[in-house]
Order: C-alpha cells, then sequence, then structure tokens
C-alpha cells in the first residue's frame, strides 16, 4: 500500500459512511421508519465493507485476519468480564 492510497481508500469509506448519517437524518427529519429504507442502508453499508477491505489492503492485512483478530479480542474482553452483551433490539414496525 502507499499514503495515497490509504487516504483515497479512507475518504472513499467516510464519504460511505457521511452518505449513511445524511439518509438517516433525513429520515429522522421526515419522521419515517428507518426499517422502511432497510435495502438503501444495506447498499451504502455493502459499499463501507468495501473500503474497509481496501484499507485493510492497503495496511497489508486480509478482512479474514483482522475479523479473526477481532474475535480474538472480544474472547478476551469477555473473559474478563468486560465485554457487555447487546443483543439487537426486536424490529416492530
Amino acid at each position: 500500500g502507499t499514503i495515497k492510497g490509504f487516504e483515497y481508500t479512507l475518504f472513499g469509506a467516510l464519504g460511505e459512511l457521511g452518505e449513511i448519517a445524511n439518509k438517516y437524518k433525513k429520515i429522522l427529519r421526515n419522521g419515517d421508519f428507518v426499517y422502511k429504507h432497510r435495502e438503501d442502508f444495506m447498499e451504502e453499508l455493502g459499499d463501507v465493507m468495501w473500503y474497509t477491505v481496501a484499507l485493510l489492503k492497503e495496511l497489508g492485512y486480509t478482512a479474514e485476519y483482522a475479523g479473526q483478530h477481532n474475535v480474538n479480542k472480544l474472547g478476551v474482553r469477555k473473559a474478563q468480564g468486560t465485554l457487555k452483551n447487546r443483543e439487537p433490539e426486536e424490529v416492530k414496525e
């Protein structure tokens, strides 16, 4: 990877996250139900995932390695009792 490659990819990821935030802002403004827009969010999050994998590649890592590293990190936190279990709330339409 290169500094330019990292910067370009980072700003691409931030742009996609900004699109998600802007979409949510409009949903809040309009008093809309967020889960009506699940597919829109899924598409934008797919772009975020692509940029995340690209950023990892710029740093010399694979998505698989980073994922396993995170699972291991969370396993340690759970064993220490510092990991809070956050189950998703049930969606009510």
